[in-house]
């Protein structure tokens, strides 16, 4: 049999995840942010046992997250990544991970391959949005993670796409507006509404300088939206099946002004250099949300039966590509 152990690290590497998890739970890269210190300072500082502390760490260590050196532990640049303070933290990612519901849902995983079924719906009896309106330390984390992910695309994004033409921009399903803030930033002619459900939307930017362009607005893209030149789906349609998806358009086309762009960024399933990310995060999409990564042609399928028009793909140097419709 080929390469067994590279086999077993594949199946076994929830144990990974689980121990990401918990040191980004605790702090730990936050606390090594100052530099080296000693299991057991690390452990009186987060409050837990030290000797399990110490195992978590020598797993850590031996996957090269963290390094030790004479009884000292520091992080590497993987740790670095795991630091709250950092614009593209996945410390909210791997917090996510805290929320036993997901892990049960993964679990749950055969029963969407046998019936096509979203996993977190059948086995939790609600959707993965209602679980997290309910909980509002999960819904917190989650908003961090979409921002944190969000801002390690959305100034490509705003280089990529030329919007000298257009005066108003809404970012739908936007959250905390990582990707109107930098859209805003990048073209200053621009004025932008960052729109959400109400538990989710940014009141106001983080920075002062676009605060004066910017709104922000609560309600449900499957009903209405504010008039735009311009309308920006990121990561939004993955989440839900072609039907919703097609709601969601005619949201966009309906309330769309004369002559202006929808632009859905999504990964795209048959973009070269990103198969094996585009590939997960459609099983992904099967386990929690219920919906689907997609190729170039399935999305404008879905701009058609919404009343648009796929006109181009702009590629961007991240994992994410620009489809624009009109």
């Amino acid at each position: 049999m080929g390469n067994p152990g590279g086999l077993q690290a594949m199946v076994t590497g929830f144990r990974l995840s689980a121990a990401l998890s918990v040191a980004a739970e605790l702090g730990l890269s936050d606390e090594l942010a100052a530099g080296p210190r000693t299991v057991g300072d690390l452990a009186a500082a987060v409050e837990v046992d030290e000797d399990s502390l110490g195992r978590l760490l020598r797993a850590l260590v031996a996957v090269g997250v963290y390094a030790e050196k004479e009884g000292l532990v520091e992080n590497t640049p993987l740790g670095e990544g795991l630091r709250s303070d950092r614009p593209d933290s996945l410390r909210p990612l791997a917090r996510t991970l805290q929320d036993p519901a997901l892990w049960a849902a993964w679990g749950h995983l055969g029963h969407s391959i046998r019936t096509g079924e979203n996993a977190f719906q059948d086995l939790h009896g609600e959707d993965v949005w209602t679980h997290r309106q309910g909980d509002p330390k999960q819904n917190a984390i989650f908003n961090d993670n979409m921002a944190a992910l969000s801002w390690s695309v959305a100034g490509a994004v705003a280089e990529a796409y030329d919007f000298s033409g257009l005066h108003s921009v809404v970012d739908v399903g936007g959250g905390q507006g990582a990707l109107l803030e930098a859209v805003l930033t990048r073209h200053e002619h621009l004025t932008g509404t960052v729109f959400d459900l109400p538990h989710v939307v940014a009141k106001k930017p983080k920075s002062s300088a676009v605060e004066s362009r910017w709104s922000a607005v609560a309600g449900s893209f499957f009903t209405s939206l504010p008039a735009a030149d311009a309308y920006l789906l990121k990561s939004i349609l993955h989440d839900w099946p072609d039907g919703r998806c097609v709601e969601i358009l005619r949201t966009c086309a309906a309330a769309l002004n004369p002559d202006g762009v929808v632009l859905v960024v999504e990964l795209v399933l048959d973009r070269p250099g990103y198969e094996v990310v585009a590939a997960f995060s459609d099983l992904n999409m099967l386990v929690l949300p219920g919906g689907r990564e997609r190729t170039e042609a399935e999305y404008a399928a879905l701009f058609e039966a919404a009343g648009l028009h796929l006109t181009r793909v702009i590629d961007t140097p991240t994992r994410m590509a620009i489809l624009e419709a009109r």
